[in-house]
């Protein structure tokens, strides 16, 4: 599905192993913001190892952030239960501080409910043509975006939805769990930019690693936003698809591979305090 030609380093567009010679550039972070599925989990799971991580960054100072397509719902609950300092719902649609139960909008929607009926008329017209498509279980709980599941579909069937949703007035992206229509204009990068600015404005992109495994993380690998970002290695089974890729790449899949980067950076502050 994927060649591995699309990620040799040596091209600054193409990602570089993370790795030792890598702690320079992760010596300045002070910020993580991760995607959730297959970034943090592990065959859909948080690993004990996986929470240590989590701890230990927020113990010598780094913030830690989500930002996931997963539902506000979802997220309102996690965002209270992990140790991070927020995270954002929805592709960037909503925003979730630690210890508020209230979300921020990113996406300003002026009417709730006419939203939601139109956003059900785009799926009923995508049904038309990809009638073995079914609305995903957390999709109730939405607020800015609709999810149908992605299992039963190729890449051919992915693009041809994205350009149904362009032709209606509507943003479209995937992860490996769901599909999304959304707003346009709605994704990641957007929704992290706007809560850096108002929300945590001591932080400048140059101070953030971005993380993630799938195309609706790619604006985060966008380098005229965020010049040091990862992708953990199962991000490689989407090289063709993906316009900007990251700036380093995992050994280790899923969150085995925010592991190591957790790790790289707590030994990059080491050899910092030593100097």
């Amino acid at each position: 599905m994927y060649k591995d030609s699309n990620f040799t380093s040596g091209h600054p567009s193409n990602p570089q192993q993370l790795s030792q010679a890598s702690l320079t550039c992760l010596s300045n972070i002070c910020l993580v913001a991760t995607d959730m599925d297959g970034t943090l989990t592990t065959k859909g799971k948080f690993s004990a190892a996986l929470l240590q991580a989590l701890e230990d960054l927020t113990a010598v100072g780094i913030k830690v952030l989500i930002v996931t397509g997963r539902s506000a719902g979802w997220v309102s609950g996690l965002s209270s239960l992990l140790p991070v300092a927020g995270a954002l719902a929805e592709n960037g649609g909503l925003f979730y501080s630690s210890g508020s139960e209230q979300p921020i909008a990113l996406t300003p929607i002026p009417d709730l409910t006419v939203h939601r009926q139109h956003l059900a008329l785009v799926f009923e017209q995508l049904k038309i043509k990809f009638p073995q498509i079914q609305e995903s279980s957390d999709n109730r709980y939405r607020i800015t975006d609709w999810t149908f599941d992605v299992a039963s579909l190729s890449p051919d069937d992915l693009q041809i939805l994205g350009n149904l949703c362009q032709q209606m007035g509507w943003g479209f992206t995937y992860s490996n769990v769901q599909c999304h229509i959304k707003p346009q204009g709605q994704d990641k990068a957007v929704g992290l930019l706007q809560v850096l600015q108002e929300h945590l404005p001591n932080y400048s992109p140059k101070q953030v690693v971005t993380v993630g495994d799938s195309p609706n993380d790619e604006s985060l690998f966008n380098r005229l936003y965020f010049p040091v970002s990862v992708g953990v290695a199962n991000v490689l089974q989407y090289a063709n698809q993906l316009q900007h890729q990251p700036t380093y790449i995992t050994a280790a899949t899923e969150g085995e591979g925010f592991c190591e980067l957790s790790s790289y950076i707590l030994k990059s502050l080491k050899l910092n305090s030593h100097r």
